[in-house]
Order: structure tokens, then sequence, then C-alpha cells
């Protein structure tokens, strides 16, 4: 039997907007449900089995609802309000615009995509130190430094340092040509990356004169304690054993801590080994430290670097198993 619903809005606007401006989204909803779906300006109507029917008007309930709060609906919103309504599990869409971070007053705030995205943001505000493991595209390193610009904007900490061990280079950094911020900008780019996504370049340039953002090679972290502040640990897959053990105990009082990673881009030498590894194995666990593993479904970056992910996943898993 053929049920149908039709959905009214304020206006044509209104509906591209929960489409994310793109009618080929219109399609990903009627394969998903088996249901047919009209747009006209101003309304939508959905045709199809009412069991499909019912699951497409609740995506476009919670894509309506997230887009009155704010929410700026990407695709990634729509699977999700997809995977929500499927799943049945309390998680609406409007909850990742409740999980922003304000980094700016003068930029947008950084909204999390996905579950995992979102977990994630709420470990790093609870607790102390948080470890984020996945590939490539999932945010760890982006939601981190975001979480540590809102950290300073709520004077819940007074500075903010970001790290990560410059491995080509084997931390050699005098053999290099230039003056010291020459040799190692380019190892801290990504970093550097993030920060003008969050910040207007005039902010950026008076925080980090001020000192109150500093980006420095891992090996610029031995003999300190870092008290009142936000450490991200970036890349720590490459850290060694020693390295990481240094890191973890420069940690002060009144300071929070974040240490991102992907377990399959090692890039030490052989016979190193990855200090990383030896962390999630000795801190497993212990109380406060709380580990959030991202997966394929939460890359964010262009599709194809979803699709790369996968490939290399499973040709790497074939591999394995031939020898």
């Amino acid at each position: 039997m053929i049920h149908s619903e039709i959905i009214s809005f304020e206006n044509g606007r209104f509906v591209h907007e929960l489409f994310a401006n793109e009618i080929k989204n219109v399609r990903i909803l009627e394969e998903r449900f088996g249901v047919k779906v009209t747009t006209r300006d101003g309304w939508v109507r959905i045709d199809g089995a009412p069991e499909g029917v019912q699951k497409t008007k609740k995506v476009f309930d919670q894509l309506q609802d997230a887009l009155d709060k704010g929410l700026e609906i990407g695709k990634k919103d729509i699977h999700n309000a997809m995977e929500f309504v499927e799943k049945e599990n309390g998680v609406v869409l409007s909850d990742f615009q409740r999980a922003k971070l304000e980094t700016s007053s003068r930029k947008p705030p950084v909204v999390p995509k996905t579950l995992n995205q979102k977990k994630y943001i709420q470990a790093i505000k609870e607790h102390e130190l948080v470890f984020g493991l996945g590939p490539a595209g999932t945010g760890k390193t982006f939601l981190a430094v975001a979480a540590a610009l809102a950290a300073f904007r709520a004077d819940e900490i007074k500075k903010i340092i970001l790290t990560r061990p410059a491995v080509e280079a084997g931390e050699e950094l005098g053999f290099l040509p230039g003056e010291l911020e020459d040799k190692i900008f380019p190892y801290l780019r990504p970093l550097y990356d993030a920060l003008e996504e969050m910040l207007d370049p005039e902010e950026l340039k008076k925080m980090i004169d001020k000192g109150i953002i500093e980006l420095a090679p891992l090996a610029f972290m031995r003999g300190r304690t870092l008290s009142g502040s936000f450490i991200i640990l970036d890349e720590a897959q490459n850290t060694t054993t020693e390295q990481m053990l240094m890191f973890l105990t420069r940690l002060g009082q009144r300071s929070r801590c974040v240490v991102t990673g992907d377990p399959t881009q090692v890039d030490l030498p052989k016979h190193r080994s990855s200090g990383l590894f030896e962390a999630i194995n000795a801190l497993k666990s212990v109380s406060g430290i709380y580990f959030c593993e991202f997966g394929e479904k939460d890359v964010i970056r262009h599709k194809l670097v979803k699709d790369i992910v996968e490939a290399y996943r499973i040709h790497r898993a074939n591999s394995k198993s031939n020898l």
C-alpha cells in the first residue's frame, strides 16, 4: 500500500538548505528508505510504504530542527540523520549543534559531524588526558585544537601548546638550514593550518606573540612542567617510547592533554618502537584517561579520502593473510 505525506516549510530556500543545496541528496533518502520524494516551493511530498515514509519524515524533522538551531546542513548530516532514525538510539542531529565549540567571536563555531566526533569533544571536556586514534581526515587534531581554543575563551586554561615529533628530521633540527623558526615550521604547519581556520589572522598573531599559543617540536618539551595549559601532541604514532613517557610526565596542575595519532601510519625506523602503542597498552586501565577510536565512517574530508583509507585497510589485511 502506497502512503503519502506532505511536509510544509516556510519557503523554498529553506527546503534547499535541508538538502545541503544539492538535489542529488534527495536520491540518498529515496534509495535508503524506498520512497519517492517530490520537492516544490515550500513543501516536500513523500510517497512509499508507510514505514519508509515515516522514517523519511523523521529525517526531515531532524534536519529541520538542526537547521532551526543554527546547524549548516551538509551531506554528512543527512547520512547521520538517516542513521539515527534507523538505529532509534535517541540521538538527534541537533545534539551536534549543542556540542559546538566556540573558538572565536569572529569565526563560526566548530560543530562535530559524526557521533564519534561528538563523543570525542565530550571526553575532552570531562577528562584530563584523551587519546584520539584513527585514520586521516577524521578530525582528531582539528577538534582538539578547537577544544583548546574554546577552553581558553572560557578561561579554563592560560596557555595552548601544540607539538608533534619532527620524524623526518630525526629531531636533529640543528642540521637544517635557516633560523630555528624556519627549521621547525614545516613540521608544525598542519597545526598552524587548523589555527588559521578557527582564528582570523590578527587574533592568531596576537595569541602567538603573547605566548598564549606555542607551537614546538616534541624535543623541546623535555625538562618542562606544563601547568594551566592545554597540550596537544599530534602524530603521536611517530613518538618513540622514551619520547611518549617524557611527554606524558610533563603534565602539571590544571592542565589538560589530547594525544592524537594514526596507528596505521608509523614513520619511525623499523628498529624503533612506537610510543603510542606502548601508551595504549600501559594506560588502558588507568582511571581518568579516555581512548576515542575513529573509523572510516568518521572521515569528513573529500569522499575519495574515505575510499582511500578503506582500500588501504582491505589491501593490508589481505597482504597479511597471504604471508
